[in-house]
């Protein structure tokens, strides 16, 4: 099958739009370092489609808050509407864990001290490199 790409799917990509334009304050906080490549320089993208089973009648899919795809690493921000929904969130993860993609995640609170939360996502890209230079 070859490679599907999201903006085939028109509402998948009127999705992942809007929830660029109607970001949280937590979101839009992280984007602002993420956006600049200030992390080693790797590319970061926000609100992207990560496609995990496609078939004739069904698309499951999942919209990763922060996405590097060089990296195959998505970075999660947690609200209030996260609350409750752990179960989901473990499912969600495991799938993406199956296509080989790590997923970390922070509460939002954790975004106050955003210099930690920076000093976090650095010790993880250092170890994602090691990993993917190891798979290689």
């Amino acid at each position: 099958m070859s490679r599907i790409h999201y903006k085939e799917f028109k509402g998948i990509s009127l999705l992942a739009r809007d929830l660029r334009n109607n970001q949280t304050p937590s979101e839009k906080k992280l984007w602002e370092v993420l956006r600049r490549k200030d992390l080693f320089g790797y590319k970061f993208l926000r609100q992207h489609p990560i496609f995990c089973r496609i078939d004739k009648n069904w698309v499951d899919f999942y919209i990763a808050d922060f996405y590097c795809a060089r990296l195959m690493l998505i970075i999660e921000l947690d609200g209030s509407c996260h609350e409750g929904r752990e179960e989901y969130d473990q499912d969600r993860d495991d799938k993406l864990l199956s296509k080989g993609l790590s997923v970390f995640r922070f509460k939002n609170d954790e975004l106050k001290d955003i210099n930690s939360i920076i000093g976090e996502i650095r010790k993880i890209i250092q170890v994602q490199v090691r990993q993917l230079s190891n798979n290689k």
